[in-house]
């Protein structure tokens, strides 16, 4: 069984998504229907990474093809607490710009 769990909380004007564990190609399509649910269902979804340890190319795309449905729909998708190799693949792919991050559940810069 895969080391990956993804919760999702309703917040004031957003939905949090929180991944924890390891994200990759076992447990895609799981990512894909949190991320798909979330940006229906409110303009701001704000994926929390604090918890998550690995994140390989299919995580990557999931949160690609989230921002692109929820651009769409005009809304966003943000990423909070990215952190070691996870903050690493973000960098590298330029994910981690193109979603852009928010601290303390309030986008940067407004």
């Amino acid at each position: 069984m895969p080391n990956f769990e993804a919760t999702t909380q309703q917040e004031a004007g957003h939905v949090r998504v929180i991944l924890a564990g390891e994200c990759d190609l076992a447990v895609r399509d799981e990512l894909h229907a949190v991320l798909e649910t979330a940006v229906r269902t409110a303009p701001l979804v704000i994926v929390d990474l604090g918890a998550l340890d690995f994140l390989d190319s299919s995580g990557v795309h999931g949160l690609v093809t989230a921002h692109l449905e929820a651009q769409s729909r005009g809304g966003r998708v943000a990423l909070l607490n990215p952190s070691g190799a996870v903050a690493a693949v973000l960098d590298i792919t330029g994910v981690g710009t193109l979603l852009g991050s928010v601290s303390d559940g309030k986008t940067a810069g407004g």
